[in-house]
């Protein structure tokens, strides 16, 4: 089991890793609002969480026809997993920005890489250890959906908070 589950995490963090990166450019190059919730549509903190989080739902439907039944606790896992990884970019964002300033282009990419292997490697330490009862898989599953929505929702309909400002122009949401 421990050389699939690498395997699988392996493949988890590289399909994040890619999809990620190209969620991140996708909106400006088609500039097609039905692509405006899974992928950023500004450079706002907020927008670079999406990144972390959409391509890693979309893996965990895909891993869980394959690897469900094989993982103890998989939807619990990928809920704290998806959750640690793309909170993650707002800690250490405003963490570094706080400390340092400005950041570098290099240190955001940094950051959003990061983040995606910290998610698949806090999933690799739960994955042998984490017990659960099984109604808790139903509610992990609600919560994902429910973080997937929110995503959708505040792309349209930002709050005028910070972690929404997109720096690159002072707006929010949909720029342009």
């Amino acid at each position: 089991m421990k050389k699939n589950l690498l395997i699988w995490q392996v493949a988890g963090i590289t399909f994040t890793a890619v999809l990620g990166t190209l969620l991140h450019f996708f909106y400006e190059w088609t500039n097609l609002k039905i692509f405006a919730p899974i992928s950023a549509v500004n450079e706002s903190t907020f927008e670079h969480m999406k990144l972390v989080f959409v391509p890693s739902f979309i893996f965990a439907i895909f891993q869980s026809f394959f690897a469900k039944k094989e993982f103890r606790c998989f939807w619990v896992v990928k809920l704290i997993g998806m959750l640690s990884g793309t909170l993650l970019i707002p800690i250490l964002f405003y963490t570094l920005s706080g400390s340092f300033g400005q950041l570098s282009a290099i240190t955001n990419i940094t950051i959003f890489f990061v983040s995606v292997i910290a998610q698949y490697l806090i999933e690799l330490f739960l994955f042998d250890r984490l017990e659960c009862k099984e109604w808790l898989s139903p509610l992990a599953i609600g919560i994902l959906v429910s973080v997937m929505i929110l995503f959708f929702v505040f792309t349209f309909n930002p709050p005028k908070i910070p972690l929404f400002l997109d720096p690159v122009t002072n707006g929010y949401g949909i720029t342009k």
